[in-house]
């Protein structure tokens, strides 16, 4: 067995890849962080579009919204650049590592394994979705409930809403086992839970395309 593909991924203990490492960490947990906070936010139109405008509002004229959305897509940016470091690109790369995982029957390999898919996913899905909502200021209720009925984003949202919160539980479950949090005698527990909360969020997201769906485009709320 080639003694290189063994080591292929195996980050060099040096402290310039431990920082990366605490960017990487400190970068995705402000993102699940960021995302979590969105999907609530969003999430307020099943009280009422009328919440929704408001907090909308809120945001838009203490300029969070001009300035946070293009800062929480740089950060997207970096923290792709900072997992990207690690990913096998070269096809020799992605066939060893396949290979290795197959061999070693690794369910954490394969969550990392998923987690770079998503990842490639969510960088482009996640910057079409801010560059359509932040060209189209100011946000309201109407405006998203007319993409979903009218503007055909009714599938782009069921793939993307999933997509990124599996990314996040994966995410959040690899930083607890890397910092020690996670160990082998709480995984089990922990990886309950994650289920249980990425379940949960993407209940939540699809009971707010629903309520898009269904809400009246007439409506001056």
């Amino acid at each position: 067995m080639n003694v290189s593909t063994i080591t292929l991924h195996a980050p060099s203990k040096t402290k310039t890849q431990g920082r990366l490492d605490l960017l990487q960490m400190i970068s995705g947990v402000l993102l699940i962080l960021f995302l979590w906070a969105h999907m609530l936010l969003v999430s307020s139109v099943i009280i009422g579009p009328g919440l929704m405008n408001a907090i909308a509002w809120f945001f838009e004229v203490t300029y969070m919204a001009q300035v946070g959305g293009p800062l929480i897509g740089i950060l997207i940016f970096i923290h792709f650049l900072l997992v990207a470091r690690k990913m096998p690109w070269k096809v020799s790369e992605s066939d060893a590592f396949i290979k290795h995982s197959v061999m070693m029957k690794h369910r954490d390999t394969w969550m990392w394994l998923a987690q770079v898919a998503t990842a490639l996913i969510i960088l482009i899905m996640a910057g079409i979705h801010m560059w359509v909502v932040l060209t189209d200021l100011p946000i309201t209720a109407v405006k998203s409930a007319a993409r979903i009925q009218h503007g055909g984003w009714l599938p782009f949202y069921l793939i993307l809403l999933p997509v990124a919160e599996i990314h996040v539980g994966i995410g959040f479950y690899r930083i607890g086992v890397k910092y020690g949090v996670i160990t082998k005698d709480n995984r089990i527990w922990y990886k309950k839970r994650e289920n249980a909360l990425m379940g949960g969020f993407i209940f939540i997201g699809l009971i707010t395309l629903i309520r898009f769906m269904y809400l009246p485009l007439h409506s001056g709320i």
